[in-house]
């Protein structure tokens, strides 16, 4: 008599994907030029898109249409699959600030998204983020927001706020530089 045996190979669960990283405004007055901001860990579009519109599609209606700019996203696809339906992708490269994300949903509405470069480090994103996402503030374009934040561009910070960061640590002075906190109460915040 013989007997076999079958290996039964342990059943892995999905590995769930990390939350997504984004800031949205709250119903307003006036939206601005930008409806808020989104972090992407990559710049796959068929990777970063469906965590997105997970996301998006309970607050804003089905995500149905993305534009982006070209310039940022080596890669392109005319269609990404999302959870239950597919998402139409488009490009342009005049009209579409480099720097933003267009969404639309079937039958709602337009919404704007800065979209801040994978590779940004988290201070400068959460600055970019609260930038995005605030009521009152300029009204600035992405690419204008992108600019702004030294940060981004490797700008030194000038001799006075080093010695002023210094003296904290030396003298336990305060420093006289100041960072004023957005309020939260008109944001929305994702995954973060």
């Amino acid at each position: 008599m013989t007997a076999t045996f079958e290996a039964t190979l342990p059943r892995l669960a999905p590995v769930a994907a990390p939350p997504v990283r984004l800031v949205l405004k709250t119903d307003g007055p006036s939206r601005g030029l930008l409806d808020g901001a989104w972090w992407p860990r990559s710049r796959d579009l068929l990777l970063e898109l469906p965590p997105l519109t997970d996301a998006l599609d309970p607050l804003w209606g089905r995500i149905t249409r993305v534009a982006v700019n070209p310039e940022h996203w080596p890669v392109i696809p005319h269609r990404v699959p999302v959870s239950g339906h597919v998402v139409k992708v488009g490009w342009f490269t005049p009209e579409i600030d480099p720097h933003k994300l267009l969404l639309l949903s079937y039958g709602t509405g337009r919404w704007d998204l800065l979209v801040i470069p994978p590779e940004t480090g988290p201070k400068a994103a959460a600055r970019l983020m609260a930038a995005a996402s605030a009521y009152g503030g300029p009204p600035l374009t992405a690419s204008a927001l992108i600019s702004a934040d030294p940060a981004l561009h490797d700008v030194s910070v000038p001799n006075q706020v080093q010695d002023a960061e210094q003296a904290w640590e030396s003298e336990g002075g305060a420093s006289q530089i100041t960072t004023a906190v957005p309020r939260l109460a008109s944001r929305l915040i994702i995954g973060m």
